[in-house]
């Protein structure tokens, strides 16, 4: 039995994001060989179990987000120290600098995912790229396999650390409902688009909400409007358009199915961040994927989408693709899906690695 200790998320059950699902899903998949452990933080969950898909959780008294997940990684790196895992397997950067120090007291194997270059990020201030960017070298450094989620990614570690990366992306079947029969009524069918993602620039909210402005086409577009003055400010300026359906977060999986798999196309700005598990399990929806061109995106979708890098080519790709392009999008996109992104694939994969 391989025990293998996971730092870096809030915890389970998943609760807030792309790392959360992967650990859910990677203690749900696992073998009969590996025993989890799973560092959560106390102040995300009012109630606190003791174990779920058969992992151990271990609870630490901080914020898991924000500038205290750089302590809260820490504190969770010390505890690894005295419980002695063969494996740590940590999920960002943001505690990394604690590595060198980490590594004089522990034989534990080091697999860390850096997730998608934090420290590019817009949302950024400089003092905290810096310090991002330190944590990344460190991670680098002192891990004994470094996991990249999109091949970007691996290249970048390639050309900037002389280190190859295992590309280990995500899986999206867990948003296919077990029951078949799943049919929640959100009406209109088949006569929108849809775009899911936090509301933050970098993801192109705005850019997207511009060109359905001098559209015909529709667009229900869910995220998080009123968490920031940006979001409320997007929501106010488009929601009198009457091809516009600006909707708040939706967490229910069933809900969320009925909007995916009764729109006629998926919309994604995201423009940073690796692969990102929002456009993963689109792709197992079999809906054709406008995505925004960058280089992540174009190498999750294995360049056979379409692609988009302003308001007007958003603009000309909805008014000119025609529906057997959008046929051989949406065909291409749940092939991909069905061989790369499913949870069992990443899995043996992460495992591998162990």
């Amino acid at each position: 039995m391989k025990k293998v200790s996971i730092v870096g998320t809030v915890g389970l059950p998943a609760c807030y994001g792309g790392f959360e699902s992967l650990v859910d899903n990677l203690t749900k998949e696992k073998s009969s060989t590996i025993d989890y452990s799973v560092y959560c933080s106390s102040k995300s969950y009012e109630v606190q179990y003791e174990k779920i898909n058969d992992a151990k959780l271990i609870y630490i008294p901080l914020k898991a987000n924000g500038v205290t997940s750089i302590f809260y990684d820490i504190y969770s790196l010390i505890h690894c120290l005295f419980k002695k895992p063969d494996v740590t397997l940590i999920l960002g950067v943001s505690g990394c600098i604690f590595l060198p120090i980490f590594r004089l007291f522990s034989n534990s194997k080091i697999v860390t995912n850096i997730d998608g270059l934090e420290w590019k990020r817009d949302k950024w201030g400089k003092y905290s790229k810096k310090f991002l960017k330190l944590s990344e070298r460190l991670a680098i450094r002192y891990s004994d396999v470094i996991i990249a989620d999109n091949k970007a990614i691996a290249d970048y570690v390639a050309y900037e650390y002389s280190v190859d990366a295992k590309v280990i992306a995500y899986g999206g079947d867990h948003v296919l409902p077990k029951n078949k029969d799943v049919n929640v009524n959100i009406g209109n069918e088949d006569d929108y688009y849809l775009a899911l993602c936090r509301i933050e620039p970098e993801n192109n909210v705005s850019l997207i909400l511009d060109a359905f402005s001098k559209s015909s086409e529709r667009i229900r577009f869910i995220g998080n409007w009123n968490n920031s003055q940006f979001g409320k400010n997007l929501k106010e300026q488009y929601s009198s358009y009457q091809n516009i359906n600006i909707v708040d977060p939706i967490y229910d999986i069933d809900i969320l199915y009925s909007y995916r798999s009764g729109c006629k196309g998926y919309i994604h700005g995201h423009s940073a961040g690796g692969t990102n598990p929002s456009l993963v399990e689109a792709m197992h929806i079999g809906k054709p994927i406008l995505a925004f061109d960058c280089s992540f995106n174009r190498y999750s979708t294995n360049n056979l989408a379409n692609y988009f890098t302003d308001a007007d080519s958003l603009l000309y790709c909805l008014e000119n693709i025609s529906e057997a392009e959008l046929k051989n999008n949406s065909e291409a996109m749940l092939y991909i899906a069905n061989k790369q992104y499913r949870w069992d694939v990443i899995t043996k994969l992460y495992e591998d690695c162990y």
